[in-house]
C-alpha cells in the first residue's frame, strides 16, 4: 500500500492574547489525529502559525507603547510553551508576519488579478478627521444596529454576533480619539468577487465538508441569495502586507492568514530538503483543515474559491467542530470558568484534559461541555483506576517477586489479550473518522475484562503461595495493558512513552500490537497518571477569576494626606477599585418623563427614562428622603449604568438600571446632571 503524504493544519491562533481551554478543544483533536496517523506509518507534516496581522494587534501594541512586530514576538513565545506543554507535535510552528507569507500573499493576488476574479471599487468608509485617517473596521466602536449593545465594534457585535459596515453602528466614534464628528468617504478597495465560483462551491462543499456544514453554507446558494464579494484590502494605518502597487493599501488579514497554512508548509520544506509542490501541489497528497464552526466562512466559501481562482491544489476536508462550555454553561470568567492554558497547568496535568477532551469530542460540530465534576471523576474512575492501576499493580507485583521476566499466558490469559488486540481494527477506524469520543469506551471495555481476570485470580494472594503460578496472570494483565496504552497513544503521548519503557521498548507504532511481549524482562515502574484532587479543580476556578489589586502603599498615603480636617465627619470612602472595574459599568444620559413617589415606601422613587436607542426603562431608586415631591425631576437629564442586571424590588416591580447620586445619605443626595444636552435637541445619549 502506497505511504499517504497528509498535510495538516489547526487555525491559527491570534497574536493578541493567551492560548485558553476553548482553544484547546481544536489543537488536541487535531494532534489525536495526526499522531494517530503517523503511528498508522503515513508521512505527515502537521503545520501552524500565529496569525500576526490585523488592527487589533496594533491598537494593542500602540496602548503599550511597543511596536507590533515586539508584541507578536512575545506572544509566540508564550503560544509555543502553552502548546509544548499541553504535548502538541506540530513539524513546523510558524509565523504569518515571515517572507514566505508575503511572496505567497503576492502571488495569489497576482494570479487572482489575471484571472480577472478581482473588482476595484470606491466604497464608502468612516474618515476621522482628528486622525487624518480611514477608520478600519475596529477603529470604530458605537451601538449595535440590532441589539442596541454599547460599545461594540465597527464589523461585529460580541453580545448578539451580528456582522455589519462600520456605518451602520448607531453612536459611531473613533476608538482611538474618541471623536464623534465621523465623515463618510469614498476610497478604493479591491474586492474578491466571490460571485464568479458560485457553481465550483455548490459542487465542492456537499465533498469536502461535513453534511451540515454544507447544508448550512448551501443555503446562501438559492436563487433569492447573492454571494457578495469579499473585500480583502484595508486603508493604511494597518499592520501587514501592503499590496503591490497600491501604495497605502494593505492585505486584509483573513485572505493572510489561511495563506500562513502555505507558508509554514514551505518553511518546513525548505528546512527538510523537501518540495512544496510534492506536499501541497500534489494531487494525490491530502491536505485537511481541522476548524471552529465560527470561522466556516473564510475556510469553506473565500478560501477554497480563493485557491481554486489562482490555480491551487484546494483543502482536502474541512472539519468544522463545535464549542467549548464549562459546566453547561459559555466560559466565564466571573465564574473562574474562563480558564487559559497557564492557569490549567499551575494546577493539574495536561494529560487529564487530554484524556477528558478524547472523551467528549467526536467528528460532529456539536459543542462539548467541560463539566468539571465529571472530568475528575471520569479521569479518577476510568484512566486511573480502571487503565493505569492493572500497570501499577501487575508490574509490580511482577517486578519485585517475579525478576520481572513476562511468561507464556495459560488460555484464559490468551483469550483476555487475544479479545484485546481484535479491537485494533474498530479503534482505528474510529480515530480515522474522528469518533475520538469512543477510543476511551473501547479502552475501558478491555480495562474492566482485565481487571475482573486479575480479580477473579487474586494473584496478591497467590504471589505468596505459589509465584510460578501467579506469573502467567501477571502477563496477561501486562500484556492487556500494553494494548490499552498503544491505543490510547495518540491521546496520551507522554503515558505511552512512559508505558513502552516499561515494557523495554521505543516509541509504538500500530504494528507494535502484533509483537509478542513473552519473556521480557520490564523495567522499574514508573509513575503514569495522578488522580484528580477537586480541591485542585477548585484551586483552578478560583485562580481564574478576576481579581481587584490592592491600593499601593503610595495611593494610601496619598489618600490619607488628602482627607478634610473634618475627615471624622466625613462618611468612609470604600476601597480603591482598577480601572477595568470602572470601565466596565456603561454610563449613559436619559431623560426624566416622569417621577414619582412609590406608594408604601418611605425610601423609594420610580424614575421613567426616555433612553433614546436604548428605549424605555424604569428605574427605582431611594432618594425619597431627598427629594419629597419627586415631580421636581421631571423634564430633567440624569446619568444611570444602564448595564446593571435588572432587579427584582419585592412588591413595586423591576428596575432596570441605577441613577446616579452623590453626597451623603446622612445629610442629603443629589441626583447626578450633565451640565447640557449630549446633543442639542435629543435627550438621549
Amino acid at each position: 500500500m502506497e505511504q499517504r503524504k497528509i498535510v495538516v493544519t489547526s487555525a491559527l491562533p491570534y497574536a493578541n492574547g493567551d492560548i485558553h481551554i476553548g482553544h484547546l478543544v481544536e489543537y488536541l483533536q487535531t494532534d489525536f489525529w495526526v499522531r494517530f496517523q503517523r503511528m498508522r506509518g503515513a508521512k505527515v507534516c502537521y503545520v501552524c502559525a500565529d496569525d500576526t496581522h490585523g488592527t487589533p494587534i496594533m491598537i494593542r501594541a500602540r496602548k503599550e507603547g511597543r511596536a507590533p512586530e515586539a508584541l507578536i514576538a512575545e506572544m509566540r513565545e508564550r503560544h509555543v510553551r502553552d502548546f509544548s506543554a499541553f504535548q502538541m507535535s506540530f513539524d513546523n510552528y510558524y509565523s504569518t508576519n515571515t517572507p514566505e507569507n508575503r511572496a505567497f500573499c503576492e502571488d495569489i493576488y497576482a494570479k487572482l488579478e489575471n484571472a480577472g476574479a478581482l473588482r476595484h471599487e470606491n466604497v464608502a468608509q468612516l474618515w476621522c478627521p482628528d486622525c487624518a485617517m480611514f477608520l478600519p473596521d475596529r477603529f470604530v466602536k458605537g451601538t449595535c444596529p440590532n441589539c442596541g449593545a454599547a460599545e461594540q465594534y465597527g464589523d461585529n457585535c460580541e453580545r448578539c454576533g451580528t456582522t455589519y459596515s462600520p456605518a451602520d453602528l448607531k453612536d459611531a466614534h473613533c476608538a482611538t480619539c474618541g471623536s464623534r464628528a465621523l465623515e463618510t468617504r469614498e476610497t478604493e478597495h479591491i474586492l474578491f468577487d466571490l460571485a464568479k465560483y458560485r457553481d465550483y462551491l455548490k459542487q465542492w462543499l456537499p465533498v469536502h465538508t461535513q453534511t451540515d456544514v454544507a447544508n448550512k453554507l448551501c443555503e446562501w446558494f438559492g436563487e433569492d441569495q447573492k454571494l457578495l464579494p469579499w473585500d480583502i484590502s484595508r486603508d493604511a494605518p494597518y499592520f501587514g502586507f501592503e499590496i503591490p502597487g497600491k501604495p497605502g493599501k494593505y492585505f486584509y488579514v483573513w485572505l493572510d492568514a489561511p495563506v500562513g497554512y502555505l507558508a509554514s508548509l514551505e518553511n518546513w520544506c525548505s528546512k527538510h530538503g523537501e518540495k512544496f509542490d510534492e506536499w501541497w501541489g500534489d494531487p494525490e497528497a491530502e491536505r485537511y483543515h481541522f476548524i471552529g464552526k465560527d470561522i466556516v466562512r473564510f475556510h469553506c466559501l473565500f478560501w477554497p474559491s480563493m485557491l481554486h481562482a489562482a490555480g491551487y491544489e484546494g483543502p482536502t476536508r474541512v472539519f468544522v467542530h463545535g464549542f467549548l462550555t464549562v459546566n453547561g454553561e459559555k466560559m466565564s470568567k466571573s465564574r473562574g470558568t474562563f480558564i487559559s492554558a497557564q492557569t490549567y497547568l499551575k494546577h493539574l496535568d495536561p494529560a487529564a484534559l487530554r484524556y477528558y477532551y478524547a472523551c467528549k469530542i467526536n467528528n460532529t460540530t456539536d459543542d462539548i461541555d467541560l463539566n468539571l465534576d465529571d472530568f475528575a471523576q471520569r479521569v479518577n474512575s476510568d484512566l486511573v483506576g480502571k487503565i493505569t492501576n492493572l500497570a501499577s499493580r501487575g508490574a509490580q507485583m511482577l517486578g519485585k517477586r517475579l525478576d520481572g521476566r513476562i511468561g507464556d499466558l495459560d488460555e484464559e490469559g490468551a483469550a483476555l489479550v487475544k479479545a484485546a488486540l481484535s479491537r485494533s481494527d474498530a479503534i482505528a477506524a474510529l480515530y480515522e473518522e474522528r469518533k475520538f469520543s469512543q477510543v476511551p469506551v473501547e479502552v475501558c471495555r478491555i480495562a474492566n475484562a482485565a481487571n475482573e481476570y486479575f480479580d477473579r485470580h487474586a494473584p496478591w494472594k497467590t504471589i505468596k503461595t505459589d509465584p510460578e503460578a501467579t506469573r502467567p496472570v501477571l502477563s496477561a494483565v501486562l500484556a492487556a495493558f500494553r494494548a490499552m496504552a498503544i491505543y490510547l497513544a495518540p491521546i496520551l503521548p507522554a503515558y505511552a512513552e512512559k508505558a513502552a519503557k516499561l515494557f523495554g521498548e521505543s516509541a509504538w507504532t500500530w504494528g507494535s500490537l502484533g509483537e509478542s511481549v513473552a519473556g521480557r524482562t520490564i523495567g522499574a515502574y514508573e509513575y503514569l497518571a495522578e488522580r484528580i484532587d477537586p480541591a485542585a479543580v477548585e484551586a483552578m476556578v478560583e485562580d481564574s477569576k478576576p481579581t481587584e489589586p490592592p491600593p499601593s502603599a503610595d495611593s494610601q498615603k496619598n489618600a490619607a494626606a488628602a482627607a478634610p480636617a473634618n475627615a471624622a465627619a466625613c462618611p468612609a470612602v470604600k476601597p480603591a477599585i482598577a480601572f477595568p472595574a470602572f470601565d466596565a459599568v456603561d454610563l449613559r444620559v436619559a431623560k426624566v418623563e416622569r417621577c414619582t413617589a412609590v406608594e408604601k415606601s418611605k425610601k423609594l422613587v420610580r424614575f421613567e427614562l426616555d433612553c433614546g436607542p436604548l428605549g424605555h426603562r424604569t428605574i427605582f431608586s431611594g432618594i425619597r428622603s431627598a427629594y419629597p415631591d419627586p415631580s421636581v425631576l421631571d423634564g430633567r437629564q440624569v446619568v444611570f449604568v444602564a448595564n446593571l442586571s435588572p432587579r427584582e424590588m419585592k412588591g413595586v416591580g423591576v428596575s432596570e438600571g441605577m441613577v446616579l447620586t452623590a453626597g451623603d445619605p446622612a445629610t442629603g443626595l443629589a441626583v447626578l446632571s450633565p451640565i447640557a444636552p449630549v446633543r442639542p435637541g435629543d435627550p438621549a445619549c
